[in-house]
């Protein structure tokens, strides 16, 4: 409670910084009460918020739309505009409906093609997502989605986009998804989504460029912070400068990933001192598709990765890049030049380094991973998780290396010590096991098995 309190007394003396700077420069205010929005939280407030929007994108560059604090707007559909600030002040909300009729398109927020767009403040947008499930489903632990649940954002083709402040809560599916767009800053966002609804993502750069995602605070059930390249109608080109950093993160799926969508390339992304401090995988590259994946740095990351139920992908490891064919004989791209540095990882599983004959990974250098494995769930082990597709099916029965790598080549370990807690598993084996694994190069590399009466330290095949 006192952070948060912190957190929001900072952001408040911020906002009102920014609020002087806007006097200061006497930008026109487009106020949604001066629109008909009642703020009660049971009018349907769209049409009145989106009279202002229109007004404050025809008035022209540094209009804002002001969504004042002390309220909650029902909304369905917002559609926003360029060179704009749609502020949410104080403590407004925005409270997601859930009549299916009250959206166009399948988004809550959506903005195509806007330029210099910016929204800001430290409200919040309430996504109610149990209002969009049939009911939980208790033997898999989480809920069932109806037919229809709206992302909270879809911004598409935008370029010049800031979002910064704002929060977001119980998303239905996909929280900020970004596609296509250009010179992006999100800053400082809190994401408190349902950490057993499926699919609420918490922020997903897709087919983007030049994008900086940092200072964010995240939970929510599926992954955290997203790189892809989706199949589109139009063509949005490949995802690039994706620099992620200084974030804190508890989800139950991957803390920090690319994939599984790698329609097209996707190079030049960094994602640096994060802390994840929950996930079914603690650093992810699911290559899927036919685009290449490569150019690409995780550094200075601490990690906790554990199992959950069954439906959840992942099986608790430390580090997936895994490269497989999402359909048998689909065409495969390649996953090279990765680098991992300074991690420290306390896993139910391994550090994996996973190719397939269709498209071996190359070039991946592993420095300074420091990883402890124990179990402290009770959910089966013994297995790792390819889904989709991939060997086994999905999920593939196997014992439990601290680093495994296969279908690879050029793979290095410099300084990667291992140890093990102090509650063991049956299936843990060996401190390194490779298969098919050419120019294997091992420096500084420190560790026994699990259980050294049993099984060698090191496994080369």
């Amino acid at each position: 409670m006192q952070g948060e309190l912190s957190r929001r007394a900072a952001l408040g003396i911020g906002s009102a910084l920014v609020a002087a700077r806007i006097g200061r420069a006497q930008t026109r205010i487009f106020d949604v009460r001066d629109y008909g929005a009642k703020g009660d939280g049971a009018t349907l407030d769209t049409a009145a918020i989106q009279r202002a929007i229109d007004d404050a994108a025809a008035f022209g560059k540094g209009a804002q739309v002001l969504v004042r604090g002390g309220a909650k707007y029902l909304i369905g559909t917002l559609e926003l505009k360029g060179a704009i600030d749609f502020h949410l002040d104080g403590d407004a909300e925005l409270v997601v409906s859930d009549d299916p009729a009250q959206y166009r398109g399948a988004a809550v927020i959506s903005a195509t093609g806007a330029q210099g767009l910016r929204i800001t403040g430290i409200g919040n947008i309430d996504g109610r997502a149990r209002r969009f499930m049939t009911g939980y489903d208790q033997p898999n632990e989480w809920w069932l989605p109806k037919p229809f649940r709206p992302k909270m954002f879809v911004l598409t083709a935008c370029r010049d986009l800031e979002i910064r402040g704002i929060s977001f809560s119980d998303a239905p599916e996909w929280g900020l998804h970004m596609v296509g767009c250009e010179h992006v800053l999100v800053d400082g966002l809190r994401i408190r989504n349902l950490l057993d609804v499926p699919n609420c993502d918490g922020i997903d750069p897709d087919h983007c460029r030049n994008a900086e995602i940092r200072n964010c605070d995240i939970v929510c059930g599926d992954d955290a912070i997203v790189v892809k390249s989706t199949r589109q109608p139009r063509d949005f080109g490949p995802c690039r400068g994706i620099r992620v950093h200084d974030c804190v993160i508890r989800t139950q799926d991957c803390g920090v990933k690319i994939g599984t969508e790698t329609t097209q390339e996707i190079h030049d992304v960094v994602f640096e001192r994060c802390e994840i401090r929950s996930a079914s995988r603690g650093i992810g590259i699911q290559l899927r598709d036919e685009g290449d994946v490569h150019d690409i740095e995780f550094r200075d990351i601490r990690l906790v990765s554990r199992y959950h139920s069954d439906p959840w992908w992942g099986r608790g490891e430390a580090i997936s890049l895994t490269a497989h064919p999402r359909t048998p004989g689909a065409k495969l791209g390649r996953l090279y030049d990765v680098r991992i540095r300074n991690v420290t990882a306390r896993a139910e599983n391994s550090a994996r380094i996973s190719g397939s004959p269709e498209s071996a990974i190359a070039d991946v250098t592993l420095e300074n991973v420091a990883l402890t494995l124990e179990r402290w769930t009770r959910y089966p082990g013994g297995v790792w998780d390819n889904r989709p597709g991939g060997a086994g099916g999905g999920i593939e029965r196997h014992r439990t290396p601290a680093f495994a790598v296969r279908h690879a080549r050029g793979v290095t370990l410099t300084n990667c010590p291992v140890a093990w807690g102090a509650k063991l598993d049956e299936s843990f084996t060996h401190a390194l096991e490779a298969e098919a694994a050419a120019n294997l190069q091992l420096t500084g590399f420190t560790g026994k098995a699990a259980h050294p009466g049993r099984d060698p330290d090191l496994v080369l095949r």
